[in-house]
């Protein structure tokens, strides 16, 4: 009887869960639909000029929140309409091309006196996509216009800019904090053992470690060595950046733990204190303090503030002047690629599709404006057939007479570097992550827990691989014959390098092995052409393409307002309906537990018509 009400229950809970699903989506598309109607009404309505004035000279407060990204995902625009329509605060994503640029015209803007970096609520970020934005501060400051940063503590990313001002105030009760930077990821070897899943791991690569996690309860000797060198080069190009800003020697930001805490002990454990007597700020003050200090710098607004204008009013402001029409006869495309490789179609927000990319490189091809391509590229890597669709994409752009240049950003490693290696030119930072040249492949069976809870699989075949698969395991002849594809695939990755680096296939493989490598060692091994931003491979570009007086066009997407407000609606769906498990745990458990999500979905979303990849997993740096 009681399992009889049981299962009554069971199906009265699914279907009362089915129509709250069907409710929610309804009543989420009712409102995006009349959110996008009001907004339709509004921008058609609304007068051509809607631009922000700025009637006296006032600072720009660089007030960032949320993560910087290379490109703008498509549900940013759904959260931008709710914003200004429902004026709630909802994180920006914020692109990190706008926020040079912005920085760059308020520099010669005569009613911008100022820099102020408020920057709490901006996320942790790369030290590559940092630096690009620190250029753009130090222009600005170069116009003798003033710079601060203000806030109550500083995380590491955040320091990082601030100490690029000319004067940083910070609360008495703050704390700088300065990490440093580590790789560490979770291991699931003995849970798998008892849970008697098999893992079946195919690679080539001593130091390809992406698959570790799975047969592995500690990181590889071999993995450590390599992550310990391009952490530590990180580390000291962060340090030596700070240290030069602040006047100060790196040696005094190197402290051991023991150094650290005979420090703190002379300060009476007052760690704002002692940011101020390491030199890492100039002044400790209140927030009334702060406001009066920026007041008598920048003048009044007449409502106990400073005058400024927050960065994302200013940016609305410049839309138009930002990013002008395009009149020149000479282009030079600009294509982003960001994220996962997947193979076909896929959603810019979430991964680097095969498909979508190569339509753009087609259009660049064809496009008789276009002179030259500028690849940006950000990536781990991901499916190998999908990078070599994409790379084959580029050598046709090449044979066109189209001169190609890849921009590395914070990561273009395995995959991301396999799409790269073609391009005329590479340009990538001393900080870049790069190379991990290697591939592998991951199959999971489930034989053994199968059998463990009375479960068997058998049948018969017509091939000796008929019936191999997640119940029944992987033979010894497929497990040969998978790893043969495997070694076949590496020697293809390291043959293209060779190839387009002009670099013996021996010299190529010493590099290779799956090791990470920062930009300047990949420079050293020929893996790259030049050190340089966004702004020097787009300089280089034109002088390939032979043209001067040229325009950027940014090839993206089309996207149309339903399938963004789709995204959007999905997306508010997800949380809804406590999809996103994550949102309802306490802040100190959130980042292990997407971690372990991220793992265990990890080879579900790839998508290899092979299952060959080439992904860097441990150049996540924390």
């Amino acid at each position: 009887m009681k399992t009889i009400l049981k299962a009554i229950g069971m199906i009265f809970r699914f279907i009362w869960k089915t129509i709250t699903l069907f409710r929610l989506l309804v009543t989420n598309l009712l409102f995006l639909f009349t959110i996008a109607v009001i907004y339709i009404l509004y921008t058609q309505s609304a007068p051509e000029d809607t631009n922000i004035q700025i009637h006296q000279p006032s600072a720009l407060v660089l007030n960032l929140s949320g993560p910087i990204r290379e490109q703008a995902t498509y549900a940013q625009s759904v959260d931008s309409v709710a914003t200004s329509l429902l004026g709630d605060s909802l994180p920006k994503d914020n692109i990190l091309f706008d926020i040079v640029d912005t920085i760059r015209h308020a520099k010669d803007d005569e009613q911008i006196s100022g820099l102020v970096l408020s920057l709490g609520e901006m996320s942790e970020t790369n030290l590559t996509k940092l630096r690009y934005i620190a250029k753009a501060i130090n222009e600005f400051k170069a116009s003798g216009k003033p710079v601060f940063a203000v806030g109550n503590l500083y995380t590491q990313s955040q320091y990082y800019l601030a100490s690029y001002a000319d004067k940083i105030l910070m609360s008495p009760d703050g704390l700088v904090m300065l990490k440093g930077y580590s790789a560490y990821g979770l291991y699931y070897k003995n849970l798998l053992d008892k849970l008697d899943v098999t893992t079946h791991i195919f690679r080539v690569g001593t130091y390809k470690s992406a698959v570790e996690p799975f047969m592995r309860n500690d990181m590889s000797d071999a993995a450590k060595t390599s992550n310990k060198r391009w952490l530590q080069q990180l580390w000291d190009a962060y340090l030596t950046d700070v240290a030069a800003n602040r006047n100060i020697t790196p040696e005094k930001l190197r402290l051991s733990m023991d150094d650290f805490l005979t420090q703190l002990k002379r300060v009476h454990g007052d760690i704002a204190k002692l940011s101020l007597d390491l030199g890492l700020v100039d002044e400790l003050v209140s927030r009334p303090q702060m406001r009066a200090e920026l007041t008598d710098t920048f003048g009044s607004d007449g409502q106990d503030g400073y005058r400024s204008i927050g960065y994302y009013d200013y940016l609305d402001s410049l839309d138009s002047q930002l990013k002008p029409s395009l009149t020149a006869n000479n282009e030079i495309a600009v294509i982003v690629a960001a994220g996962t490789i997947m193979d076909g179609n896929q959603p810019r927000s979430e991964a680097i599709g095969s498909e979508n990319i190569s339509v753009l490189l087609r259009e660049a091809r064809n496009d008789p404006h276009i002179k030259a391509v500028v690849l940006r590229v950000d990536s781990p890597g991901g499916s190998a057939s999908a990078s070599e669709v994409i790379r084959s994409e580029i050598d046709a752009l090449k044979a066109s007479g189209k001169p190609v240049v890849v921009s590395m950003s914070s990561l273009a490693a395995s995959g991301g570097y396999w799409l790269s290696t073609s391009a005329d030119q590479i340009v990538a930072q001393p900080t870049t992550l790069t190379g991990s040249i290697g591939i592998f492949s991951v199959l999971t069976t489930f034989e053994h827990s199968l059998d463990r809870i009375g479960v068997s699989t058998d049948g018969v075949g017509t091939t000796p691989f008929s019936g191999q698969g997640i119940t029944t395991g992987l033979s010894d002849g497929t497990k040969q014959a998978l790893q043969l594809t495997i070694e076949h695939g590496y020697q293809r990755f390291i043959s293209l390098v060779a190839e387009h680096r002009n670099l013996s296939l021996q010299d190529v493989d010493k590099v290779a092995q799956g090791h990470v490598w920062t930009g300047q060692d990949a420079l050293k091994f020929g893996l790259v052409d030049k050190m340089g931003d966004f702004d020097d491979a787009v300089a280089l570009a034109a002088k390939l393409a032979k043209v001067d007086d040229y325009q950027l066009n940014w090839l993206e997407e089309p996207m149309s307002t339903m399938q963004k407000l789709l995204i959007g609606l999905f997306s508010e769906a997800r949380v809804s309906l406590g999809l996103d498990v994550t949102a309802l745990l306490p802040e100190s458990l959130r980042s292990t537990t997407q971690k372990i999500l991220s793992d265990a979905t990890l080879l579900n979303q790839l998508n290899d018509p092979k299952g060959q990849y080439a992904f860097c997993l441990n150049c996540e740096v924390e």
